[in-house]
């Protein structure tokens, strides 16, 4: 798609579409007045017939009198005390959704009614909306499907107007949005694969796909390497299924390499292929969502390659645990004893509660390279999920100031995360008559348990993002279609930038 950045007033440019975003009730003064009056006063017409209202992601198209558009469309952003960072990317992903179906190769979006509201101005403006229309143009429909009529359209251009604007700027603002679009798009693809297409394998396959493509280093350690190393928990939880696991490990700078605040930072992802629950199966009801279980890898491993992208050579480390948890002869079975990397013995009481499992290790090794800091995100706990729904994402982490980094990092990413306390008085619950803990304990906490399990695999400052609500939604909205959302990507690419050597 190519991207374009103009400064002229939005009647005089010429695209299949012209998007107007416009923030509380419609009004019809300044730019928008006169596009209604250029228009034949279309936008009024659908206003005064109900069909245009101040509805966030509301969208009308209308015939566009004397434009050079072919169409015109009003979007709605909701009121104006409301506008966020991320209100704006989905706008934007609103807008090309809405094209769904539709014959449209040049689409034109104004910045102007936003570009007023938000901090950054037409820069931060530019970079959000183009990353919305990009994550927009993803459909999962179109993974295993050659034909899908309702479709976003693929996009020949995409033009920001913005009027009397530095071109430039909003022009490199806008390739960033791109690529951050780009990068979210790469980790909902993978996640919204099917278990029987992407094993532990087939994931480590694409990482090294992707690791060639943007010259990162891989390592992928398999069964008997990772015996050696003394993984016992990510062994155990694979151990169940025909298909082996993988620790897949990326990297980007030099081995011993530190970013320009002296850290080296690791994200570790979660990536159960396909969690069946193991021996402590999981309920038929929605266990075909269990193929979103490998998500946390696919982020990681999608956010190291835009960071090569965006700062190529910035020192990072990406450590995913591809695993299927699969009831078998060789299952791990409740009561079962493993012992970790870091030489502490857990009693597996419910082979369900398989993530925490796999990121101890995961995390065990990302500190054994080196690591400083960790970030780790895992569709971990499905109490995250009733208790925060599919707009908010969990966060634990110590100490308060790398978790005030991360939630920074999420703010510039127009991500949003609400920090839960770690409570010592449950680590108890954890205790076990045969080894150092179990891996769960009764329901009561069970949130803050998850956080309290992993806390005992990190020495180093440590964030958990338990994105077990947020990776995918179950039902479409006017931003994005049922399955994977990316969420979390922009926060570890922001995370793992704010410290990238100036060049």
């Amino acid at each position: 798609m190519k991207l374009r950045v103009v400064s002229d007033q939005p009647w005089d440019v010429a695209a299949d579409v012209l998007a107007v975003p416009f923030v509380g009730e419609p009004g019809f003064d300044g730019i928008i007045g006169e596009l209604d009056r250029r228009s034949g006063g279309e936008l009024h017409a659908v206003a005064d017939f109900g069909e245009l209202k101040a509805e966030r992601y509301g969208a009308a198209i209308v015939a566009p009198g004397q434009l050079r558009a072919g169409r015109l469309m009003a979007v709605g952003a909701g009121p104006a005390d409301e506008l966020t960072r991320q209100v704006v990317i989905r706008v934007g992903s609103a807008i090309e959704r809405r094209l769904g179906g539709r014959k449209v190769k040049s689409l034109a979006i104004w910045l102007g009614d936003l570009a007023d509201r938000i901090d950054g101005g037409a820069e931060a403006v530019a970079e959000l909306m183009a990353r919305g229309v990009v994550e927009g143009s993803f459909e999962p429909a179109g993974i295993y499907r050659d034909d899908v009529k309702s479709a976003p359209p693929a996009l020949d251009e995409l033009i920001l107007v913005a009027p009397g604007a530095h071109v430039a700027a909003l022009t490199r603002a806008a390739e960033r949005g791109v690529i951050m679009g780009e990068g979210a798009n790469l980790a909902r693809g993978l996640a919204n694969r099917a278990a029987n297409d992407v094993s532990p394998e087939v994931l480590a396959g694409e990482a090294r796909a992707i690791a060639e493509r943007h010259g990162l280093f891989i390592d992928v350690i398999e069964p008997a390497r990772a015996a050696e190393l003394g993984m016992g928990m990510f062994l155990a939880v694979g151990a169940g299924s025909d298909n082996p696991p993988r620790m897949i490990v990326l990297r980007s700078g030099e081995a011993g390499a530190k970013d320009a605040v002296g850290r080296k930072l690791a994200i570790v992802g979660k990536g159960v292929c396909f969690d069946s629950g193991g021996i402590s199966i999981k309920p038929a009801d929605r266990m075909e969502e269990m193929k979103m279980d490998k998500t946390g890898a696919c982020t990681v491993i999608a956010a190291i390659a835009t960071v090569a992208r965006l700062a190529p050579g910035t020192p990072l480390l990406a450590v995913a645990p591809a695993v299927e948890n699969m009831p078998g002869p060789h299952s791990a079975r409740p009561g079962d004893i493993v012992k970790a990397m870091n030489g502490k013995t857990v009693d597996i009481l419910n082979t369900d509660a398989e993530g925490r499992l796999i990121l101890g290790d995961a995390m065990c090794y990302a500190e054994k390279l080196g690591a400083s800091h960790i970030v780790d995100i895992a569709t971990l706990t499905g109490a995250v999920a009733r208790a925060l729904g599919d707009q908010m994402t969990g966060a634990f982490g110590a100490p308060q100031a790398w978790y005030d980094q991360v939630a920074a990092a999420g703010e510039r990413g127009a991500e949003r995360y609400w920090q839960l306390p770690m409570i010592e008085e449950y680590r108890a619950d954890l205790d076990s008559w045969y080894a150092d803990f179990t891996n769960t304990g009764s329901a009561e906490g069970g949130l803050v348990k998850s956080a309290l399990f992993l806390r005992e695999f990190v020495t180093v400052p440590w964030v958990h993002l338990d994105i077990a609500g947020t990776a995918y939604f179950r039902k479409k909205t006017p931003y994005a279609p049922v399955g994977a959302t990316g969420v979390a990507h922009a926060t570890l690419v922001e995370l793992a930038l704010s410290s990238a050597k100036k060049r």
